[in-house]
């Protein structure tokens, strides 16, 4: 109770403070999302942008100088997918790291025998389960200025942690009503076996074959195109779409269309 009188009360001293019109003229050319949303979301999304910014560790990796610009590209992104909900700011996130390009990452694979061979492959973005969010930059600042193709690597890796605010990585998160959660069971997983069996044949999909590797990944990658294509997705997955309105709370397909 403490906890939480103390982290309203540091965040009423936050938004007390005029938005900064620097970063408005950022959001306004480098963010494109904004200009699609009415007034009472930009208005929301600015303050979000602003306690992120004061709350999350925020560090550039090799060699990376992490500017205000690019710390309110990314505040801005992840701050569009919980515009539904009420003071909520990725909690569960507490340090950001941003690569400049795409970066290596190390796994650890178990082989016959009891050993492990550790691999390394390159990567865009992690968000790890109870760790960081890790971004490259080239890829964020190109999906942020000209969205509308479905793809947002913020997007992609803020949902990942949206899922784990349950517990696991599972491709479900916290749904509001047991009604919605059996609809989304029974949905969720019709439309993944669809999209892996696209993947399988090389048919062509509105959604990322990527979101074929498991419910986590598939989740993510609807997401994404919830957000950024998302008249295409009503029109393609219309009780998909239907779903993630109600969880999002949000109807993204309502806004104009993007201009790519």
């Amino acid at each position: 109770m403490l906890f939480s009188w103390l982290k309203n009360r540091r965040r009423r001293k936050i938004l007390a403070e005029p938005f900064a019109e620097a970063w408005l003229n950022i959001l306004r050319a480098q963010v494109g999302h904004y200009s699609v949303l009415n007034d009472a979301e930009q208005r929301k999304l600015q303050d979000a942008v602003q306690i992120m910014l004061a709350e999350k560790g925020w560090e550039g990796c090799r060699g990376l100088e992490l500017t205000d610009a690019r710390r309110v590209v990314i505040a801005a992104l992840a701050a569009v997918l919980v515009l539904g909900f009420d003071d909520f700011y990725f909690d569960n996130v507490q340090t950001i790291l941003v690569y400049p390009n795409a970066f290596i990452v190390k796994e650890e694979r178990a082989i016959d025998g009891g050993a492990s061979l550790v691999e390394e492959d390159d990567s865009l973005g992690i968000a790890a389960h109870r760790g960081p969010i890790v971004l490259s930059w080239a890829e964020l600042e190109e999906n942020a200025a000209s969205p509308g193709e479905g793809f947002n690597l913020v997007f992609h890796e803020f949902a990942h942690k949206l899922d784990a605010l349950n517990g696991a990585m599972d491709g479900t998160p916290n749904l509001p009503t047991d009604d919605l959660a059996q609809r989304w069971a029974a949905l969720m997983n019709v439309e993944f076996r669809k999209l892996q069996r696209a993947e399988r044949t090389g048919r062509e999909t509105l959604l990322d074959p990527y979101g074929a590797s498991d419910p986590a990944e598939f989740f993510a990658v609807a997401t994404e195109c919830f957000f950024d294509a998302p008249q295409a997705m009503a029109s393609t997955y219309p009780q998909m779409y239907a779903l993630f309105r109600e969880y999002y709370r949000q109807d993204p397909a309502a806004w104009r269309p993007f201009f790519v």
